[in-house]
């Protein structure tokens, strides 16, 4: 099999490529999951490390992947994540390799991460103040992941990205806060609204913080101005702060949806293809791939995976319906 895009019935093309290696984390946040956690993903099930290296070479080989993030649950717990990355980078030296965190790991791992290969990192971190932390994350670790940002950032692992979610009662007042912190220390902030993939199927679109929101906070103490450069695919709309050089990201994926420039494709950690974030289907690459499946039977596999992409997420239709897997088992 030639080179096949991965292109749907809407042109767009997926070049992205967002790989879940492990549905277990832990935090247990209390947007994501529980306090007690969720039924994980029993370990047959789960990719080899063999398995995740052989897809990705499948999707830069014969798919025009150009970009592989890697996500959970949280990526830093997979054992083999730093011979992953490796293998992955001898796979595709061109590649963009970055990886979605909570940064509890990141002290002791960054330096190996970044000569392994991985370009960049992006955290996930809601608040700085400690007890807020505590509350949203259910762990009294915030110390951990502004020292493992401390450490991405002298490896090498930038920029730095920070992701945020503002929490109606418990954060929202925090955004100016977070935002100055973050540009002190050369940190990309994204806010992200809250999306409707929490395991307890509890969000409620009142009340969640929207993007008008959350500029309207930020506004009180900054000037934002729009940034320049177009944002084609990417999902953050970018705002200067103060006319730079810290920006500040919004990524409304309710309010203010993307859909139309969307780029990525996600694979879970047990190796089912997910053409959408909201997919309700998905496309079994593991049981072909351990029945003998060559890797041209696996690409067609995922371009016919990708043609029933649909065009947009859906959320403000009535009948929308929420994954049957939480984002912790999905992969961001």
């Amino acid at each position: 099999m030639q080179t096949s895009p991965l292109q749907d019935k809407y042109g767009r093309v997926a070049t992205d490529l967002r790989v879940s290696l492990t549905d277990r984390c832990n935090l247990r946040c209390t947007y994501c999951m529980p306090a007690e956690g969720l039924d994980w993903l029993p370990d047959s099930s789960v990719l080899t490390d063999d398995e995740v290296v052989r897809l990705i070479r499948v999707g830069v080989g014969l798919l025009g992947i150009r970009a592989v993030r890697f996500t959970g649950g949280e990526p830093l717990v997979r054992r083999g994540l730093t011979d992953i990355i490796r293998r992955t980078r001898e796979v595709g030296p061109d590649l963009e390799l970055s990886i979605t965190t909570n940064g509890l790991g990141l002290a002791r791992t960054a330096q190996a991460l970044a000569q392994a290969g991985l370009n960049r990192v992006n955290v996930s971190l809601d608040s700085i103040r400690a007890e807020t932390f505590s509350d949203i994350t259910r762990r009294n670790r915030l110390h951990d992941v502004v020292a493992g940002l401390e450490a991405a950032r002298a490896a090498g692992l930038g920029p730095v990205k920070i992701n945020a979610v503002l929490l109606r009662g418990t954060n929202d007042d925090q955004a100016s806060e977070l935002l100055a912190w973050c540009a002190e220390r050369g940190y990309e902030l994204r806010f992200i609204e809250q999306m409707p993939l929490d395991a307890q199927h509890g969000w409620s679109r009142s009340q969640m913080i929207t993007a008008d929101e959350i500029l309207e906070r930020l506004e009180r103490d900054f000037v934002l101005t729009a940034a320049v450069d177009p944002r084609g695919s990417a999902p953050a709309e970018l705002f200067l702060v103060d006319g730079g050089p810290a920006t500040v990201g919004i990524i409304a994926a309710v309010t203010r949806p993307f859909c139309g420039d969307c780029d990525r494709v996600r694979l879970t950690a047990d190796g089912q293809v997910r053409n959408c974030l909201f997919a309700r289907e998905e496309s079994d690459l593991r049981t072909a791939m351990r029945r003998g499946a060559t890797d041209d039977d696996l690409a067609e596999r995922w371009v016919i995976a990708m043609r029933g992409k649909r065009a947009g997420h859906g959320i403000d239709d009535p009948t929308f319906l929420q994954p049957d897997r939480p984002m912790s088992a999905i992969g961001g």
